[in-house]
């Protein structure tokens, strides 16, 4: 695998004093491997001796996004250049780092093996929410997510009803305190904490997990990514009810709207060091088998 980063990108979680330490070592390595290195305006580029770059404009722009800081920072970063088809890079600084996954003190060595053509590329789906306001014929521009769209009761108190469909067949009518969408990424996030199931990332499907459902027979269903998602809010909705993408973004919804949720036209795309075991991270963050001897193969 020999692709050529010559330009590198770099988002960073902000005012954190460990991120900064990080980024100096970042920075000055690469600048001594003779990379031209850009890092999203959010931070002052000269303390780094780098060029500064609109975050809409960094994936354009680079060949390879190294991402500083915990899963969050991943996804807000993920967001916002997937679309230009730039692979990202993460340096845990984060406490989970089920995708960040390069500790500060492997970053060099990494670094050499990422330069070298040595790693792990993987791509993973994301999916569009689109507001579909009670009355209107088309839904409104879509919002991006990497891990899962959510929608609750505004008053976190109160359950919401709701319908689901899907590619306009009616599902179910639901409620519950609200409904998690989840990607094969968010499958081990808010759907996992919800009862859901564990996704590989390499599936093409969405898990629908009620939350805290009010009828216990109300289970995760397991769908085809491909299939359009519609979740309705019951007109009979008193107080308002909440979108939020990957817990960053957020919109309202009234009673009678729609959000309609689909794959997105284009995937996130992620490099991994030599060695990456997508079940040895599940092992470790999970804590699955604790105490038992890992067999030989």
């Amino acid at each position: 695998m020999g692709t050529a980063f010559s330009t590198i990108g770099i988002f960073a979680k902000r005012d954190d004093t460990g991120v900064m330490r990080t980024l100096y070592a970042l920075t000055a390595d690469l600048l001594d491997r003779g990379k031209r290195v850009l890092i999203d305006d959010s931070h002052h580029a000269g303390e780094y001796g780098v060029i500064s770059c609109p975050r809409d404009e960094l994936g354009a722009a680079s060949d390879l996004v190294v991402v500083v800081g915990g899963d969050g920072t991943l996804l807000d970063a993920g967001r916002a250049v997937a679309a230009h088809g730039v692979p990202l890079l993460g340096i845990n600084l984060g406490r989970l780092g089920f995708m960040v996954d390069v500790l500060p003190d492997d970053m060099k060595t990494t670094l050499d093996e990422v330069f070298a053509g040595h790693y792990i590329a993987e791509a993973r789906l994301m999916i569009t929410a689109r507001l579909k306001p009670v009355g209107a014929e088309v839904a409104e521009d879509g919002v991006l997510a990497i891990n899962e769209c959510v929608v609750r009761n505004q008053a976190f108190a109160r359950v919401l009803d709701f319908d689901t469909y899907m590619n306009g067949d009616f599902i179910s009518h639901h409620r519950a305190d609200g409904m998690v969408i989840a990607t094969p990424t968010g499958s081990t996030a808010y759907a996992l904490s919800g009862g859901g199931p564990v996704l590989h990332p390499g599936l093409n499907a969405l898990a629908l997990v009620p939350i805290c459902p009010h009828t216990l027979s109300d289970r995760p269903l397991i769908v085809d990514a491909d299939h359009e998602i519609e979740i309705r809010i019951a007109r009979s909705l008193e107080d308002g009810a909440l979108f939020t993408s990957d817990g960053q973004v957020s919109q309202g919804l009234g009673a009678g709207d729609s959000l309609i949720v689909a794959r997105a036209p284009h995937d996130l795309h992620l490099i991994h060091p030599p060695g990456y075991d997508y079940f040895n991270i599940l092992r470790n963050k999970l804590h699955w088998g604790r105490g038992q001897q890992v067999p030989r193969v």
